[in-house]
């Protein structure tokens, strides 16, 4: 048994919300929050696409967003949904009819940005094109993009105006007898943000997409998105969300599992704990941890690993995680399993030994799981 116990005050109760389904991967409910990236490569390079979409597959994302802001891009996006393997949306913004294309293309979803996508009849045959082809939709609201109206009857991109053209984009599709949709009301701003979730999230049972859009790189981006995606999903708000980040969308999907892992929301991979070391550690923390994530990144069982420089805090520690390491004197140090003593380990074996061990319990634990 896996040692991340769930302990009553670190619960989450979780807005109830209506689930839908983005092709295979349902969305909302009681479904694990999913974890959503976008490509940035030219979507009519097929190849080039079709490799960042299963790079990110690999690292854990569910759903994949593709840009498809022209014809070469709808044409070859048949060929990039046969060739992957999650599911796509299309990333639709001032062209409707590359949303019927993509829908026609395959696509499992067709995000619309709704002060872009036009007039309602436009949008009334982007519905008409979801509901053939078995598309869900996302609502895509964004402050830096609000409708002309909404502008001047707000004064400026506001939570309130931003939820006001959600809701009018609700009412639209739900009037055309249509459900299978997620909304998000996403800003640069975290305040802003967090706002609009909150606000949405009392006057709608939909599916939220989560994520503060144009974040910046991926310091910065990460932080951000740490604070703003954090307190909401700490709320119980969201289903879905994407980390948005000036850097390879495979760290996007890696930021954003370990935002959900934090909180205890969903587990993918080694949870490793580990001190920012200081002059009592009896190792090279930050050299071992730096060569322990890349040896463990092939990892995607759920469990933990302590890596403490010394004993003041490396045996408690570890008595909480599946594996752990305290640094102790004269080139060597202590290993646990299970939160227990185990064994002696010199330092220079640390690294190959430790990689043993995980794999060796991932595949316990793998062996333990239910088989579906």
């Amino acid at each position: 048994m896996s040692m991340n116990h769930i302990r009553p005050w670190r619960n989450i109760e979780r807005r109830k919300s209506r689930q839908i389904h983005v092709g295979n991967v349902p969305v909302g409910g009681d479904a694990p929050i999913a974890v959503q990236t976008m490509t940035n490569t030219d979507t009519s390079d097929v190849a080039a696409t079709v490799a960042q979409v299963q790079a990110a597959a690999e690292a854990g994302a569910d759903i994949v967003r593709v840009s498809t802001p022209d014809a070469a891009s709808t044409k070859a996006l048949r060929e990039i949904v046969r060739e992957t393997t999650v599911p796509i949306v299309a990333d639709i913004h001032f062209h409707y009819k590359r949303a019927i294309e993509a829908a026609e293309a395959g696509a499992a979803c067709l995000r619309i940005n709704p002060g872009n996508i036009g007039d309602e009849q436009r949008v009334k045959d982007v519905i008409q094109a979801a509901k053939d082809h078995g598309c869900a939709i996302r609502i895509g609201v964004n402050a830096g993009s609000l409708e002309k109206h909404l502008l001047e009857q707000y004064a400026e991109p506001s939570p309130d105006a931003m939820v006001a053209s959600g809701l009018e984009h609700i009412r639209i599709l739900e009037d055309n007898d249509f459900h299978e949709y997620k909304i998000s009301v996403k800003a640069s701003d975290v305040f802003m943000t967090a706002a609009a979730y909150q606000q949405l999230a009392e006057v709608t049972d939909a599916p939220i997409h989560l994520g503060v859009t144009e974040a910046g790189g991926f310091v910065s981006g990460t932080i951000k998105s740490a604070i703003g995606l954090g307190q909401l999903l700490w709320m119980g708000i969201g289903d879905t969300l994407r980390v948005s980040l000036s850097a390879d969308p495979v760290e996007e999907v890696k930021v954003g599992f370990e935002i959900l892992k934090s909180l205890g929301l969903r587990h993918r991979g080694v949870n490793i704990i580990s001190c920012p070391s200081c002059a009592r550690q009896g190792f090279d923390v930050i050299k071992t941890v730096d060569a322990l994530e890349k040896r463990l990144a092939h990892i995607h069982t759920p469990m933990s690993l302590s890596i403490i420089g010394c004993v003041v805090n490396g045996p408690g520690e570890a008595l909480m995680t599946d594996i752990g390491f305290t640094g102790g004197g004269a080139g060597s140090g202590m290993v646990y399993l299970a939160g227990k003593q185990s064994h002696k380990l010199s330092n220079d074996q640390m690294v190959e030994h430790i990689v043993e061990q995980v794999e060796r319990r991932a595949a316990e634990i793998e062996a333990a799981s239910p088989k579906e």
